[in-house]
């Protein structure tokens, strides 16, 4: 069956709307499934939708005729909310979202997952960087709510796709801080990117994210190819820019933040620490935005 309709859950929100856009510039006709009033103008069809309800989200689903989902509609951090609903919505609302996808027979479905899923800015301790640079198999050791959230969320989707009954494409990608160009300019074009300058640096940007960002046009268009790839069953995806948040080279980064990391390849640029090998080879992506060329 050909892709047609794609909903997307969440589409109020920036990546959200980011997706919805860049789906109707790719001749898709899309819905937007939110919880709120609607804060767009782009999509052709929007459902007020409680994500927590499984019945909600199903009658959702249907109504829009959507042949897949791209489900934004999640807590995106553990500060606002109390610990449960944070794991709540993240990964209760996937769960609806799998399992009125499989009962509705859609093509595919493309979850929000996090960099927190391996361990990451919100916790207690700083990320377990074992090895660089870090893959989609690295240990997952998350222990704030958030970041376990994100984590249950791939173990959730991991059984979906391991059912022989369920004929999905699942793809979870592993976002940092999406950004704008206008966040961009703030935190990176006019901040001291260097060593010692880090210091005082907005949290997101640093050591604890593998210092790693995402332009929100890249954001939109891997979501797009995760519903677009010929994979069976669930795969875990890196998403992230192909050049790390500082302003010396990869090799001085690792030597000053991760002095204890197997080092797997050699650096020799600006290049992320995060390996996109899986979504270059399964999706077809790659990062084309940097915060460098600003």
């Amino acid at each position: 069956m050909t892709i047609s309709t794609v909903a997307v859950t969440g589409g109020n929100g920036k990546i959200g709307t980011a997706i919805l856009e860049h789906l109707a510039e790719s001749g898709y006709d899309t819905a937007n499934i939110s919880r709120g009033s609607r804060r767009e103008e782009v999509s052709d069809t929007y459902v007020r939708t409680d994500l927590l309800d499984a019945g909600e989200t199903y009658g959702a689903l249907a109504k829009t005729g959507a042949d897949a989902v791209v489900h934004m509609g999640t807590i995106p951090d553990p500060y606002s909310n109390p610990t449960y609903r944070v794991y709540e919505s993240n990964v209760m609302s996937a769960m609806h979202v799998l399992e009125a996808s499989d009962a509705l027979g859609l093509e595919a479905v493309c979850l929000p997952s996090s960099i927190n899923a391996i361990g990451s800015e919100h916790q207690e301790r700083p990320a377990d960087v074992q090895y660089l640079p870090v893959d989609e198999e690295h240990p997952r050791t998350p222990d704030d709510s958030y970041g376990i959230a994100k984590h249950a969320m791939e173990v959730t989707a991991d059984g979906f796709g391991r059912r022989p009954s369920t004929d999905l494409t699942i793809a979870s990608l592993r976002y940092p801080w999406v950004m704008t160009e206008p966040e961009m300019r703030e935190h990176f074009v006019e901040s001291d990117r260097s060593i010692d300058g880090v210091a005082t640096a907005h949290p997101a940007t640093t050591r604890d994210v593998l210092f790693s960002y995402l332009h929100v046009e890249d954001a939109a268009a891997i979501a797009r190819k995760s519903i677009e790839a010929d994979f069976s069953g669930h795969e875990v995806f890196w998403a992230v820019a192909g050049d790390t948040t500082m302003g010396v080279p990869t090799k001085d980064v690792i030597a000053e933040y991760f002095p204890n990391a197997e080092i797997r390849t050699a650096f020799d640029g600006y290049e992320t620490i995060v390996d996109l090998a899986r979504s270059r080879e399964l999706l077809g992506w790659t990062p084309e935005r940097s915060w460098r060329d600003l």
